[in-house]
Parts: C-alpha cells; structure tokens; sequence
C-alpha cells in the first residue's frame, strides 16, 4: 500500500543557494538509491528558507528501506553536502531531522 509523505525543515540563510545549486544535478546513485528505496513522486519545494518534501512510499517495510539508504555510501557522502546547509525545526520529534507533516486531506 503506498503512503505519502510531507515534511519539512529550514535551509540556513547562508546555504540557502548551496542547497539549491546541489539540487539542480543531484547525483546519479543517490537518485538510483532513492528509487530502490521504493520512494516515488519525490518533491522538494522552497520558499523564504524553508523546504518542503512530498514523497510517496511504495514498498512494505519503511524502516528497512530507510536503513538501506542511510548505508548506502555515495547518499552519506552526498548528506555530508546537503546536511549543513539545512537546520531542523526547533519543535522537531526527538530523531527527526527533516519533520514529519501530518496528513489532514487528500483527494485523488
């Protein structure tokens, strides 16, 4: 069963163009793990430093999936980039980085 995803969390003002930039030409085996990773319909949206993320989950264990990616070498190499550039919500769930946004309606 596929589920959806929005989350957010801030870009610092200083990296706000770094971040950007890196997302023009994202690396080939990040986005080939994010597919392998059963994420589709993968989104990132900007405004005044804040980001948004939509993505859907296809696969049937999350966590598993999740954990395949945080392994993955090149996607560490590439959190390494992006990571500094961003600054999680203060109000954020104890773990999250990027956080998690509650559904509250959807239409098809």
């Amino acid at each position: 069963m596929m589920k959806r995803f929005g989350q957010m969390i801030r870009l610092k003002p200083e990296g706000a163009a770094e971040y950007i930039q890196q997302h023009a030409d994202v690396w080939p085996g990040v986005l080939a793990k994010i597919k392998e990773c059963n994420l589709v319909n993968y989104s990132i949206f900007f405004r005044d430093n804040v980001l948004f993320a939509y993505f859907e989950y296809t696969g049937s264990d999350f966590e598993a999936d999740m954990a395949k990616m945080a392994g993955h070498e090149e996607t560490q190499r590439w959190w390494d980039v992006v990571k500094p550039l961003m600054e999680p919500l203060v109000n954020r769930k104890p773990g999250e980085f990027w956080s998690d946004m509650e559904e509250i309606f959807h239409l098809d």
